[in-house]
């Protein structure tokens, strides 16, 4: 069987920005940083440098409301964010391939919405990111 091998060479860095005051995106990211990517990454804390997004031309707000991506100059949010996050992780990048090839990128997104809604108007703190825990455990699985 093939391994996921880092593949980094000249590619320009995906630039993730998350938000790290919401202990559920928190601990998603922390399970990507434990793996060796296939390309470089670089992780920006959005709750943690606020003036980061305004960097790449998105405001805070716009920021903290959806998971984005950067690939040079392009910005992919929602469910495009994750997959280009995806196809850059050893292991995950298989699930991105079955979700593109399946055509469920408008599932995930749908979800992703629901989950980001949800989020925001519930509102996230340390304790806490306004989903119950059963909503977390099925999400996560």
């Amino acid at each position: 069987m093939k391994q996921d091998r880092p593949t980094t060479g000249c590619q320009p860095p995906l630039r993730v920005l998350y938000d790290g005051g919401c202990p559920l995106c928190r601990r998603e990211i922390a399970l990507y940083q434990r793996l060796q990517p296939r390309r470089p990454l670089e992780w920006i804390d959005i709750h943690a440098d606020q003036g980061a997004p305004a960097r790449f031309g998105i405001s805070l707000e716009e920021a903290m409301a959806r998971f984005h991506v950067l690939e040079g100059t392009q910005i992919r949010t929602g469910a495009a964010a994750f997959l280009l996050l995806w196809s850059a992780m050893p292991g995950w990048r298989h699930l991105a391939g079955i979700v593109r090839a399946l055509r469920l990128q408008g599932l995930l997104e749908r979800g992703y919405v629901w989950f980001a809604r949800r989020r925001i108007r519930q509102g996230c703190t340390e304790d806490s990111c306004g989903i119950p825990p059963a909503d977390v455990e099925a999400g996560s699985q």
